[in-house]
């Protein structure tokens, strides 16, 4: 699918499309709306725009009162920055600190956002402010959403897996035992605003995470990406991709993103193409606790298993999934399930995936890489097989 032209240079970066606009500035921003029938938003990449957030935001005319969730790791090295800037525009900032870790996702860790949001007074006028990666988003996100009901709530992920993927689109929520997210509401932000410069702390396994999402829109979406990325020599860390590169992989991303979104606003239909990797990496990720695997990890272990299953319906090219795989490989991501997994129960954890409907899991499968299928007709015979392989 075409999602337009994308030109950069040293200094600025063009963006031509259809289904977004692009606003042409120096050092290497980029804005990508994301339009929405109630709200339509802003992605801003902008490099270095941390110090700018809160000029951003008081240019949305948001309340005062403003209340930046995030986890000691990242708040260490961004919070003073942030909230320096927040209080320089006039608003009054505090923060909340999450343990960091998926298995902190749970309603006990939102009760205890909701107690610094009772403390602080929080306002349907006041903001939420997202200041780490896809948990602290997730569970920001729900407790906006559903704190008096719903207020502000703005994105500014530091991680590359929530660059391109957990901070757009609106969807919160924390794990509930028996499952990954679902307990959630969909509510979207104010402003999602991503600074590439924080990607240079990011460990590298966190960015190989995030890469596994970007090679997702690679298949089901953009087959262009997908070609820059079979063109560059290392993916594995961040020190080896190219700032140009870095830029492209943030555009496109954000943009497929962006346009899936539009679309459809709640997962109605289009929506449940970015669910590629995730059926059977959210199983995975579950019964392993959230210990073993990370989400990217998860995700690629998921998109091999996918792409294999398309193989095995006829629905797609045994050499695209070679290059599927290779590509996943390149990045340093896993393609064998982990040690010890048992096979039945990732099938019987596969009917308590959000993605069943009257009882039969959908998955998302490739035809071409750039290009997916929504289908609930995989024989769970085939699942076994392909994860007997993957062992």
């Amino acid at each position: 699918m075409n999602l337009g032209t994308v030109r950069h240079s040293a200094y600025s970066v063009e963006y031509n499309t259809a289904h977004g606009h692009l606003h042409n500035t120096k050092h290497m921003k980029s804005v990508i709306t994301v339009e929405l029938p109630h709200q339509s938003y802003e992605i801003s990449i902008a490099s270095g725009g941390l110090e700018h957030l809160g000029a951003w935001m008081q240019a949305l005319r948001l309340g005062q009162k403003v209340l930046v969730v995030s986890n000691p790791i990242v708040f260490r090295r961004y919070g003073e920055q942030v909230m320096a800037s927040l209080r320089q525009a006039g608003f009054q900032a505090a923060h909340h600190l999450l343990p960091a870790g998926e298995r902190y996702k749970t309603l006990n860790s939102i009760q205890k956002v909701y107690d610094t949001a009772l403390t602080r007074h929080l306002e349907r006028s006041s903001t939420i402010v997202a200041l780490g990666g896809g948990v602290v988003g997730d569970m920001a996100g729900f407790a906006a959403a559903t704190w008096l009901r719903g207020i502000h709530f703005v994105q500014v992920p530091t991680s590359l897996l929530a660059m391109v993927d957990a901070a757009i689109g609106g969807k919160t929520g924390v794990n509930h035992p028996q499952g990954k997210n679902l307990i959630g509401a969909f509510h979207q932000p104010r402003l999602v605003l991503i600074d590439p410069q924080v990607l240079q702390t990011l460990p590298a396994r966190e960015f190989r995470a995030g890469m596994a999402e970007v090679i997702k829109y690679g298949v089901i979406w953009d087959a262009e990406l997908f070609a820059q990325l079979e063109a560059a020599k290392r993916l594995d860390q961040q020190r080896y991709v190219s700032e140009e590169l870095m830029q492209t992989i943030l555009t496109r991303s954000c943009q497929a993103k962006a346009h899936v979104v539009s679309q459809d606003e709640k997962e109605a239909g289009l929506r449940a193409i970015l669910n590629y990797g995730h059926t059977i990496g959210h199983a995975v990720e579950s019964l392993t606790g959230y210990k073993v695997v990370n989400h990217g990890e998860a995700v690629a272990i998921g998109m091999v298993a996918a792409g294999q299953i398309a193989v095995e319906l006829g629905m797609w090219e045994a050499d695209a999934t070679q290059r599927q795989q290779a590509l996943i490989e390149k990045t340093g991501l896993p393609i064998k399930l982990p040690p010890g997994i048992d096979i039945e129960a990732i099938v019987a954890a596969l009917q308590t995936d959000k993605k069943v409907e009257a009882g039969k899991v959908r998955f998302v499968l490739p035809t071409e890489i750039g290009a997916v299928k929504v289908t609930d007709q995989v024989p769970s015979e085939v699942i076994r097989e392909v994860l007997r392989r993957m062992g």
